[in-house]
């Protein structure tokens, strides 16, 4: 099995530097906009192509990094330091001499194979004159475009190391990527030998098609005739579609297209003409919930292939486990990856319901809750805390059930996610709080709890810090019991109409709303 194992980018789009080690199976791109993960899936697809052509369409202007070409403006502008793109994918040993060698960024004994665009030195009086110019002129014009290997050979799009597909639901309706999908598709299940003679036989049968049912026709013209076309534009290849229960894959609806291209590409050949790498673009695009569980299952099953899927889907991310992610963040160029989450939380967020992890991670600060009701009121009591709301300070708070807490804590370890815990002492804050958490003693996280066991959960200590707003609004409600006085009668209401308490105080009293200390602290303690 032919694979990727290293992913290098200089100064390519939005990196300067960039270096990540990729799973043979599976890898997840996960991020928010703008942090990379098509600038990741480009780079492979360029690399492996191979194709100068595909270079020179998108535009070394739109493919240089802008910091890169803004810097050198901003300098001397000599020749020398003239920045160099590099794109670079180390693969595992393929026992080909003409890929192993130590032409690479850390001139290293490997296999791979490189996108290096720099000046052209045949050029360099002309990039001279461009760059004495008193206005800022980048020399794009003047670079060489060039693929090598490791060993320092040339390579082009015939001469492909690895086979490859790139599916990218944007483009579902393109009917450019749509040939070029069929036509690879088509090449990794037949032979060589194989598609010629078809090829032979679909020409020979258009000549026959002419000379037996045009002849009529054309009988009677002089000097014009028609014909079927042929030719490059027009032959087997460019004619094929591809159908299901006999409609065209172009007259299905988008959902449906980008299923079954994908499932089709999934498909396993016992040949040397598989796909070694399939590169797929959001394909949680246009499929509903059903489907996109389906793909799922679909790509998990996958053998024999290597996949990178870019996708801002916590389902995809998190049911073909997390440890397989390289998450990016639009403010931040290096990757992080969870390749050491453990096998059980990774396990846990597997098969637990539908999760918010993705919104974990991209958050620098956190504040987890255990329920409804902390959930609904909490942005209200940060606002009347800290005067402002939380996404003002790139704070995140979200409800993922007191027995999850651990599994995100996993993961804010490894990440360094700043957290606070917000969560219930239920009656014994040393063993429920304290203790329970020994092992994520760590700067970047802390549980808060309230202090005395009495009050051992939210809406106790909600009812302790607003009383008077408590009593008028529910007293109404309550029935008055023997032995019971109204303070108990008020927390039974409050525990047995959690989520409809806390909608009423956020509706009738939200900024008289005032936070239980333990839940103050932690509203403080997630800025410092």
């Amino acid at each position: 099995m032919k694979t990727i194992t290293k992913i290098k980018l200089k100064n390519f789009k939005k990196y300067r530097e960039f270096d990540v080690d990729v799973n043979p199976e599976l890898n997840l791109l996960i991020g928010d906009n703008e942090a990379g993960k098509s600038t990741i899936l480009s780079a492979i697809e360029l690399v492996l192509s191979g194709s100068k052509s595909k270079v020179e369409t998108l535009g070394l202007e739109n493919l240089f990094n802008t910091n890169a070409v803004q810097d050198f403006l901003a300098g001397d502008k000599a020749y020398e330091n003239l920045p160099v793109l590099i794109a670079e994918l180390h693969l595992n040993e393929q026992n080909n001499i003409s890929l192993n060698g130590k032409n690479n960024i850390d001139g290293v004994l490997a296999d791979g194979l490189q996108l290096i665009c720099e000046p052209n030195d045949e050029l360099s009086s002309e990039i001279a004159l461009v760059l004495d110019q008193v206005m800022p002129n980048f020399p794009y014009e003047y670079y060489s475009i060039r693929f090598s290997t490791f060993a320092g050979e040339s390579f082009t799009g015939y001469r492909k190391f690895l086979k490859f597909l790139t599916l990218d639901s944007s483009q579902i309706n393109s009917e450019y990527a749509t040939r070029q999908y069929i036509k690879t598709v088509y090449e990794s299940h037949v032979e060589q030998a194989q598609r010629a003679e078809l090829q032979n036989d679909y020409r020979q049968q258009k000549a026959h098609f002419k000379e037996n049912n045009l002849s009529p026709i054309n009988a009677p013209l002089t000097g014009y005739q028609f014909a079927v076309r042929s030719g490059t534009k027009s032959n087997l290849e460019t004619d094929l579609i591809i159908t299901e229960d006999d409609i065209p894959l172009e007259n299905k609806g988008k959902g449906r297209q980008c299923f079954i291209k994908t499932e089709f590409a999934l498909k396993k050949n016992d040949s040397e003409r598989d796909l070694d790498v399939l590169l797929l673009e959001e394909p949680e695009n246009h499929l509903s919930h059903t489907n996109m569980k389906r793909l799922v299952s679909r790509i998990s099953e996958s053998e024999a292939k290597q996949i990178f899927i870019a996708t801002h889907n916590s389902l995809i991310s998190t049911r073909l486990d997390l440890r397989k992610t390289i998450f990016m963040n639009s403010s931040s160029p290096d990757p992080m990856v969870l390749k050491n989450l453990s096998d059980e939380t990774a396990k846990f967020f597997m098969k637990a319901p539908d999760n918010n992890v993705l919104e974990f991670v991209m958050s620098p600060k956190v504040i987890l809750v255990e329920g409804d009701a902390e959930y609904m009121l909490l942005e209200q009591l940060y606002v009347n805390t800290n005067h402002h709301k939380p996404e003002n300070d790139n704070v995140h708070i979200i409800s993922v059930g007191g027995t999850s807490f651990k599994r995100y804590l996993d993961i804010a370890k490894l990440l360094d996610v700043k957290v606070a815990v917000i969560r219930d002492n239920d009656g014994d804050k040393q063993m429920h709080c304290v203790d329970n958490y020994a092992d994520y003693d760590a700067e970047n996280i802390r549980i808060f709890y309230e202090e005395n066991d009495d009050n051992w959960t939210f809406e106790v200590c909600m009812l302790q810090s607003n009383w008077d707003i408590c009593e008028e609004l529910f007293s109404g409600k309550l029935r008055k019991k023997p032995n019971k006085d109204e303070r108990t009668t008020l927390e039974e209401y409050m525990l047995s109409n959690k989520a409809e308490a806390a909608f009423k105080l956020l509706d009738k009293k939200a900024p008289d709303l005032t936070a239980p200390d333990y839940i103050g602290e932690a509203l403080k303690w997630i800025n410092e």
